[in-house]
């Protein structure tokens, strides 16, 4: 059995963050549960897009699924996950320029290219 520290089991939970596909759609579902669909036309990502990004955010215990007839409504698992959204909006407001200019944290090439709203 493989061990993490602390301090890994935190980097992989932010990873679950990391990602603008999977960030789009947490941030989408901090208004309340939506459907697959709903989700599509919130972040303008393709629905086999979402629905893998969903798997993952549901493996991880991020997002969760509660069946309403015959389509799914996904979720936001804990408030708490809705509080970190808001806490890195607001530590944004503070640190934005310094973020953006960042030299260090590099956006992968494979980002540049996903369909997100603001691109």
């Amino acid at each position: 059995m493989i061990t993490m520290t602390l301090v890994e089991l935190k980097a992989k939970l932010f990873y679950g963050f990391a990602d603008p596909s999977r960030l789009s759609i947490l941030e989408a579902l901090r208004g309340g549960g939506l459907s697959v669909t709903q989700l599509v036309q919130a972040t303008g990502l393709s629905q086999p897009n979402v629905s893998n990004h969903l798997s993952c955010l549901r493996e991880c215990g991020l997002v969760t699924r509660q069946q309403q007839g015959r389509q799914a409504l996904y979720r936001l698992s804990d408030e708490r996950v809705e509080h970190l959204l808001a806490l890195a909006t607001a530590l944004l407001a503070d640190t934005a320029r310094g973020v953006y200019e960042c030299t260090h944290y590099v956006i992968p090439k494979e980002w540049e290219h996903e369909h997100l709203p603001g691109n």
